[in-house]
């Protein structure tokens, strides 16, 4: 069958939680195809990761240290060492082995540093 992929949703906030997002970097968003401006995309490293993850035969998993970036629709600048929270997300899991994931996001806020 084609084109099942279509109808499979990735649940964004069940993912993100239990999950704190440390901003690492970030840079211009440019469209693959046409190599137009679409926003920024912040770079970010999971800290914190305590979803409850289904395990099998005594599996550890964690997605703690795991980077992923966020594609932001707007033209922001965040400050390295500061945990952000992406709002308005629609984020699609895609690779061979659907362990990749793609996260855009209308806006991103920065979140209070917890002492």
């Amino acid at each position: 069958m084609k084109k099942l992929s279509q109808f499979l949703v990735f649940d964004w906030n069940a993912f993100a939680k239990d999950k704190r997002f440390l901003c690492v970097g970030g840079g211009e968003w440019v469209d693959f195809e046409t190599k137009t401006h679409k926003g920024t995309k912040i770079e970010v490293v999971i800290t914190t990761d305590h979803t409850p993850y289904k395990l099998r035969d005594g599996e550890v998993v964690s997605n703690r240290f795991e980077k992923l970036a966020f594609k932001v629709a707007a033209d922001v600048d965040i400050p390295i060492d500061q945990y952000v929270e992406p709002t308005g997300v629609t984020a699609k899991v895609y690779g061979d082995y659907r362990n990749l994931l793609s996260v855009e996001a209308g806006g991103i806020t920065v979140q209070p540093k917890k002492p």
